[in-house]
């Protein structure tokens, strides 16, 4: 994909958002990433940055308005809550995987080579410019078709329920209400037979690893370190937690085995 021509590049983009653009310049725009554009200046071509910065209000206002279609009555608090754990940087770069939009991107060779195409920051940044250009390209109804067909699973799943009261999901939140970041997740170990495996996760917030914890699946464990994490940020929200001399925290969670594959205690208020 990356000896795609400019054009076909385009075209491609076109057919997997099922839009045509008017104005072609402005799917260039949104494909291209500021390495690219500084390393390739006799293109001429404009980076991605400001139609990322419409793409943003854009994809807040689509996906606001469509939970307000799906909840009516819902109190203004509660629609901030479910719009912030449909719209942050790890949802956007899974919508942009779903389109393979990494691979029509144009990054510099640095960033090409250091695995940018799969980088959640650039995947996120690019989805927002593309709904910019949609909105500028055709105005708001194709930026709302567009949200309606990349976005329908998780905006059933938030307006459902269903996502509503997890230790992830609460995390989410507090993260972004107090840090201004998203938790990442990452299996750091394996250990046991196949039959009964124990996975052990960490969470990140930043560069910082706030806990680690072990579960019988991956969602187990990930849910675990959530919630230790969750009263770490309660308890000190502007601190990180302390570490020991290899940089892992100094506490560590290992929940009980549970039927329902998370921990047995309510969620947090």
């Amino acid at each position: 994909m990356e000896k795609l021509t400019l054009v076909e590049r385009v075209q491609a983009l076109e057919g997997r958002l099922g839009v045509t653009f008017l104005r072609r310049d402005l799917a260039l725009e949104a494909l291209t990433h500021k390495t690219y554009a500084n390393e390739n200046r006799d293109q001429n071509l404009k980076d991605n940055q400001r139609l990322e910065f419409l793409g943003d209000a854009v994809v807040d206002l689509a996906v606001s308005h469509r939970l307000m279609d799906r909840c009516p009555g819902m109190p203004e608090g509660e629609l901030t809550k479910m719009r912030a754990r449909i719209v942050h940087e790890e949802g956007l770069a899974r919508v942009a995987r779903s389109l393979r939009l990494g691979e029509l991107l144009l990054l510099g060779r640095g960033e090409s080579q250091s695995g940018g195409r799969d980088k959640n920051s650039i995947l996120a940044d690019a989805l927002e410019a593309v709904l910019g250009a949609v909105y500028l390209n055709g105005g708001l109804e194709p930026a709302l078709a567009l949200v309606d067909r990349c976005f329908s699973e998780p905006l059933e799943e938030v307006a459902s329920g269903a996502g509503r009261l997890d230790y992830k999901t609460l995390l989410q939140e507090m993260s972004h209400e107090k840090l201004k970041l998203s938790p990442r997740y990452r299996v750091v170990a394996e250990s046991g037979p196949e039959h009964s495996k124990v996975f052990e996760v960490e969470v990140c917030i930043g560069e910082v690893v706030y806990a680690r914890a072990n579960g019988r699946n991956k969602k187990e464990a990930e849910q675990a370190a959530a919630r230790t994490t969750l009263e770490r940020l309660k308890t000190a929200p502007a601190s990180a937690p302390d570490t020991a001399t290899d940089g892992t925290p100094t506490v560590e969670v290992v929940p009980e085995p549970t039927t329902s594959g998370v921990p047995r205690d309510d969620p947090p208020a």
